[in-house]
């Protein structure tokens, strides 16, 4: 199964229910990106603070300045591969074909997802939250934070997983997958024209 570890700072503490909030993104993320969330995976999240994001993105990424999450990879392209959801012989655009029963098709894709003996736990990465942050791209949005912290999960699942950003193919390809994770959510998509963004309030 899929976990998600969640450690929070002061800061975060409240009425909201984050590890709900991280279980939903995370989900979403991966759904969308087409991996399976039925093997022993799990990420760690941290909800922290600027001063801590600050020290890791300046050690990790030579920036000297906070920002809004960071993300971890623990899996090279080749292992994340194996996570990839499969797809039976028999299924064509999400529909069985004629000649396969239901049961026999997700049977056979159980048994490529699980294997026959339980897989040993897999950590896909780390990822790390900086509040004051989060929550002043939120407000600069007039948007709820939940909204925002929610696409920002979104967003460092995907990096996990191999996506990234570094040309406008990649980023293109990857907003796509970010603005499809969030509508089945019900949430707006986050690169509208209607909302106002600032470079600092680009996920990184």
């Amino acid at each position: 199964m899929l976990e998600v570890e969640l450690d929070q700072s002061d800061e975060w503490n409240g009425d909201q229910d984050w590890q709900a909030v991280a279980d939903t993104a995370v989900k979403a993320a991966f759904e969308v990106a087409g991996f399976s969330a039925g093997a022993d995976i799990s990420i760690s999240i941290c909800l922290s603070d600027n001063e801590t994001v600050h020290g890791l993105n300046l050690q990790w990424r030579g920036k000297d300045k906070p920002t809004n999450v960071l993300s971890f990879p623990m899996l090279e392209a080749d292992e994340l591969l194996q996570l990839k959801t499969p797809r039976h012989p028999d299924l064509v655009s999400g529909s069985i074909s004629p000649n396969k029963l239901k049961s026999e098709a997700a049977e056979w894709t159980l048994k490529q997802v699980q294997g026959d003996e339980a897989e040993q736990e897999v950590l896909l990465g780390d990822m790390i939250l900086a509040f004051e942050t989060c929550e002043a791209e939120a407000a600069e949005k007039t948007i709820p934070l939940t909204n925002h912290v929610t696409h920002l999960i979104v967003h460092g699942t995907l990096h996990l997983l191999g996506f990234d950003h570094i040309d406008d193919a990649q980023a293109d390809h990857m907003e796509a997958l970010e603005v499809k994770a969030l509508a089945s959510l019900g949430l707006a998509n986050p690169y509208s024209d209607t909302i106002t963004h600032t470079e600092a309030a680009k996920p990184t």
